[in-house]
């Protein structure tokens, strides 16, 4: 019985050896190149590069560069903030910004969220104590920007932010509290400065907005920088489909801008798109609020063809980053 009972045994696990050994040469081969053929290597993909002596850094967030190889002796800065769960890479190999600054020879900015800061890799848009003059998060972002045109010798006068979702609104807080450092922003699905004071608050407006007047939403800002006579030009992007951020939101948004800058609503041009249509009006600069409304698009960055798969950057009839790259005048 023993022998018998040990014959099996040795039986089974021959069998399981060559059962192994058809699971790894199937799986584990490596398969042989054609010899008729060579492959071309594949070019090195674009590399986001963490800096981390850009300053005090009292909002503790991660700061992400790309510098072309080539690029003229004084290039231009691209702020570009995320949005909730995303990350700098996901979303930049999802949108090609990077290779649009390869291409086009400036500097691409990426301020990263740290969980240990917000779970969901949001900036803290909604706490005061995050975007006040010179403190929080607001302040490790600036830190940033001085440490890119120091290093990299940017011209000062170019130099251009935008952000999604929680990221637009902080490109809100930047633009209302820093105008002087920026000649041009771009909002998508953000909020408008000063739309929340907690958590409890930003969830209940992004999801109904808030009514408040123009002159109430340009007293905000105003009350931030009360000395300013000036403002950068700024573009406003919505889908009309967005369930993350009611499009009221963006309403507001170019609301408060409007007063800030002192435009009167009825002064707007409008062009009618495939995608949806663009308003536009003139104040300091041609085009200085623009709002982009994207027909049936949800809540994320438009883009004609995505790269990889972000769930937050969303194929459209227009590109965004192409677009502002356009408003901005960076060119090839």
């Amino acid at each position: 019985m023993t022998l018998k009972l040990s014959r099996s045994l040795s039986r089974l696990l021959k069998n399981q050896k060559k059962v192994r050994r058809l699971f790894e040469t199937s799986f584990f081969r490596i398969p042989k190149q054609p010899t008729t053929r060579r492959r071309r290597p594949a070019s090195p993909k674009p590399v986001l590069t963490e800096v981390t002596d850009f300053g005090s850094n009292p909002g503790r967030l991660k700061m992400k560069l790309f510098v072309p190889r080539r690029h003229p002796p004084k290039p231009a800065l691209v702020l570009f903030l995320h949005g909730c769960r995303q990350t700098p890479e996901s979303l930049d190999l999802a949108s090609g910004f990077s290779k649009l600054a390869a291409q086009r020879g400036f500097i691409l900015l990426y301020p990263e969220q740290r969980e240990a800061n917000n779970p969901q890799r949001c900036f803290n848009w909604f706490r005061p104590s995050a975007i006040a003059r010179d403190r929080g998060e607001l302040m490790s972002i600036r830190q940033m920007i001085n440490h890119a045109v120091r290093q990299y010798q940017v011209d000062r006068a170019r130099v251009y932010v935008a952000g999604l979702s929680a990221g637009g609104a902080m490109t809100s807080a930047l633009l209302v509290t820093y105008p002087d450092l920026f000649a041009g922003g771009a909002i998508f699905a953000g909020m408008p400065y000063g739309a929340a004071r907690d958590a409890i608050s930003a969830l209940r407006t992004m999801k109904s907005g808030h009514s408040r007047s123009p002159r109430e939403w340009g007293d905000l800002a105003r009350t931030i920088s009360p000395e300013r006579k000036t403002w950068p030009p700024i573009s406003i992007w919505q889908g009309s489909g967005d369930r993350t951020v009611h499009p009221d939101n963006a309403v507001a948004a170019a609301s408060q801008w409007l007063d800030i800058v002192g435009i009167d609503v009825a002064t707007a041009k409008q062009l009618h798109k495939p995608w949806g249509h663009v308003v536009r009006w003139d104040g300091f600069h041609k085009g200085q609020v623009s709002f982009y409304s994207l027909r049936g698009f949800g809540h994320g960055l438009p883009v004609k063809s995505p790269l990889k798969s972000d769930p937050f950057v969303i194929e459209a009839g227009i590109s965004g980053p192409l677009e502002l790259l356009k408003l901005w005048n960076l060119r090839r």
